[in-house]
């Protein structure tokens, strides 16, 4: 732990030293963890990004190379994806380090292509005290954030008081996050050509024998097409199937009789080999680790089950959330993993999202994931609204008729009395940003 200098023991606050914007030790809620979910389905139309209403303004908050790479991207889809990425790390550093959005730089820990994304100062050394880490599937993207700003005070760079040299520190801290959409690439296709069991040891690099012969052979639950549920104990030994297009008459341990196809079980199925492979990506991704570590197989998950799905989106833009599970066990060689929480939660029919914290976790909740507007919640925090906002205020107070003001019995004119309240457009905007979504705060 850094040793605070004199400099932040003298009666002059730490805001002053950082030329009026709030340092990361007295912002609010330190050891937080924040988890945003930005749609992009509805996003910046068409076909092509360069063209989309609304795109040229996103593009210009981005650095020039990661517009470039988005440029690049061969379906619109990844594009409006990548963008929305970009702008959501750069809004979680803003709001966490008190940085104006242009003094954001990032860059990769380890491997300088494939290391996981982090804040830099202004000579490029990581920030400690907060990580990050994005994903995004079918047009969501997610970040999860940890803020653990209350075991450092920064300089106005960047660096933390008391560092003398700049060799880099063990985080306290990381967090992951990986979002899956079940049967996306329309997996039925060689399911039937191999079976299901042949389908999931396509996968035997990335998951131990135990964890394949579960998804294989373990049912959560089954949604028949009235929508009724069936618990696994209420299925008997059904759950052995792995093929579709079966008939298939059971007889509840109740009495009650259910005519189905096989269909419904591969679905549950296929849906618990996702719920795997969402709780492995997102601990994989604590580190910045790939699916082709090392280690891959000896990472096993436990006590494993499928969320309950929400509802898609039909009278609203917006689907709903379902349930949310968080009791699964992580083991690593053989060992239980004591100092990690993940969890799992779905959204919409298809969607399941998980996040996975580790290190010094004790007294840290993961709150539910925050659907983010673009234009409120994302665009409203930039320097380019803010300077809108700021010029519009003060064209319209400018042009307003002077108040006047009472006197005993006279009344006298107070030209501009509100003009002391404009924020000059020199001042810190994030000073005046108050007015923006409470879940951003």
């Amino acid at each position: 732990m850094a040793i605070k200098p004199l400099l932040s023991m003298l009666t002059t606050s730490n805001t002053d030293y950082n030329y009026g914007y709030p340092t990361p030790a007295q912002s609010p809620n330190p050891g937080e963890v924040t988890c945003w979910l930005l749609d992009t389905r509805g996003l910046w139309p068409g076909d092509n990004i360069l063209m989309a209403d609304g795109a040229a303004e996103a593009l210009s908050l981005i650095s020039v190379p990661e517009q470039n790479i988005i440029k690049g991207k061969m379906f619109v889809q990844d594009a409006r994806m990548s963008l929305a990425s970009a702008l959501l790390k750069r809004l979680f550093i803003s709001q966490t380090l008190g940085m104006k959005w242009r003094d954001v730089r990032m860059s990769r820990k380890g491997n300088a292509k494939h290391g996981k994304p982090c804040a830099v100062d202004g000579v490029g050394r990581p920030i400690a005290g907060i990580d990050f880490n994005v994903s995004h599937q079918g047009g969501l993207v997610a970040l999860i954030g940890y803020n653990g700003r209350k075991n450092h005070e920064y300089t106005p760079s960047g660096m933390v008081y008391g560092m003398i040299s700049p060799t880099p520190q063990d985080e306290d801290v990381m967090v992951g996050v990986d979002i899956v959409c079940v049967n996306e690439r329309d997996d039925y296709r060689t399911i039937d050509a191999e079976g299901y069991d042949g389908w999931v040891d396509i996968y035997e690099y990335v998951f131990s024998g135990e964890e394949r012969w579960s998804m294989k052979y373990d049912v959560d639950y089954i949604t028949l097409n009235d929508g009724s549920i069936l618990p696994s104990h209420e299925i008997g030994r059904h759950d052995r199937c792995i093929e579709r297009n079966k008939h298939i008459c059971l007889k509840t341990p109740e009495g009650r009789d259910h005519s189905f196809t096989s269909d419904v079980i591969l679905d549950s199925k296929l849906r618990r080999f996702y719920t795997y492979f969402c709780y492995k990506e997102s601990y994989i991704k604590l580190a910045g680790e790939a699916l082709l570590a090392p280690w891959l197989k000896q990472l096993e998950f436990f006590n494993v089950r499928s969320p309950k799905p929400g509802q898609p989106a039909r009278c609203s833009k917006h689907g709903t959330w379902g349930e949310e599970v968080d009791d699964v066990e992580v083991h690593m060689h053989g060992r239980n993993v004591n100092d990690v929480k993940m969890k799992i939660q779905a959204f919409e029919e298809n969607f399941m999202l998980s996040t996975a914290i580790q290190g010094e976790i004790q007294g840290i909740k993961v709150p539910a994931f925050k659907s983010l507007n673009l234009e409120s919640d994302v665009l409203a925090f930039t320097p380019i609204r803010q300077s809108l906002t700021v010029k519009s205020n003060h064209n319209r107070i400018v042009s307003e008729p002077a108040p006047r003001m009472r006197t005993g019995e006279a009344m006298i004119t107070s030209p501009l009395v509100h003009a002391k309240d404009v924020p000059s457009m020199n001042e810190n905007p994030y000073m005046h940003a108050r007015e923006v979504p409470l879940c951003l705060m």
